[in-house]
């Protein structure tokens, strides 16, 4: 199969690349010497791929940068999108197209009765980050009904594993302890630790893509996590027990998101019923191989 990634770059991307080699796939990957909101730069780009497979990985991310340029987030993840979706169109080869979308769009859940999140339960999106995904899923759903293509959604909950930038809040508890480690510091600077997340191995994600690049419904959506929320602070403790040292967190208010969505998990069927996908990586591992990546790259 010849599967194009765009975001190829990114922290998913290299882990998705890699994966898809190691099956034989012929690979190829843009990132910033494409942009994803021109229209005649992507197609040109996609028509040069010929690709079966499409997997657009391209966004703009991090959560807490979005309310401080919501119209960029925007532009990126939702104009970006329906360019992608265009030049899937014209390229000449009817790609099988991922998109990915995020579990963010569920937004606070507060009601208990409404966990695990499914794929039809309501979506109520918080932040600029959010309504950009729910904003771009519209866009996949009208090229499927509208101009029949084989797309499918995807709406992954927090994925982790080493290489990812210390935006996030997993490898940036693993660099602060390391650059503690090494300064002899006895506090480390820390957001809200109260939030529950459903964590999934990033090496586990790219599976479930590729799974679902083969065996997704078009017109699809499809949860990939774990099916359990883990305490924030409970990964930073285990973090701190893997590190082998002892330190204090201080919250910084800089670090409080201005919303911040209390617990997300999500329920897996849909993806385990469609693909056989069952997640691998056990968390202690994932955090141990974090940690590991930091002791070799803070520097």
């Amino acid at each position: 199969m010849r599967s194009l990634i765009t975001g190829g770059r990114g922290f998913v991307g290299q882990w998705l690349a890699g994966h898809l080699r190691d099956l034989g796939d012929d690979v190829v990957a843009i990132d910033q010497e494409v942009e994803i909101t021109d229209p005649g730069a992507l197609l040109a780009a996609v028509s040069d791929a010929a690709p079966d497979a499409i997997y657009h990985l391209a966004a703009l991310t991090h959560v807490g940068q979005s309310w401080d340029e919501p119209l960029r987030v925007l532009e990126v993840n939702v104009i970006g999108t329906g360019a992608l979706l265009a030049a899937a169109r014209e390229c000449g080869t009817d790609p099988r197209i991922l998109v990915t979308s995020s579990a963010e769009v569920y937004g606070a859940v507060t009601d208990p009765d409404r966990l695990p999140l499914r794929e039809d339960s309501p979506t109520a999106p918080l932040t600029p980050y959010a309504a950009s995904k729910l904003a771009a899923e519209a866009l996949v759903a009208q090229a499927y009904l509208g101009h029949g293509q084989h797309v499918i959604t995807v709406r992954p909950f927090n994925h982790i594993g080493p290489g990812q930038t210390p935006n996030f809040a997993v490898p940036a508890l693993a660099r602060r302890i390391v650059a503690a480690e090494r300064s002899g510091a006895g506090t480390i600077l820390v957001g809200n630790l109260s939030g529950r997340r459903d964590f999934t191995d990033v090496r586990d994600v790219v599976r479930a893509y590729r799974l679902l690049i083969e065996s997704g419904l078009p017109g699809g959506v499809y949860n990939v996590c774990s099916g359990r929320d883990v305490p924030i602070r409970e990964i930073a403790d285990g973090l701190l027990g893997l590190a082998g040292t002892s330190l204090e967190f201080e919250i910084d208010p800089s670090l409080v998101r201005p919303v911040e969505v209390p617990v997300l998990r999500g329920d897996p069927g849909r993806l385990e019923n469609a693909t056989g996908w069952k997640p691998e990586v056990p968390l202690e591992q994932t955090l141990a191989d974090v940690l590991a990546y930091w002791r070799k790259h803070e520097d």
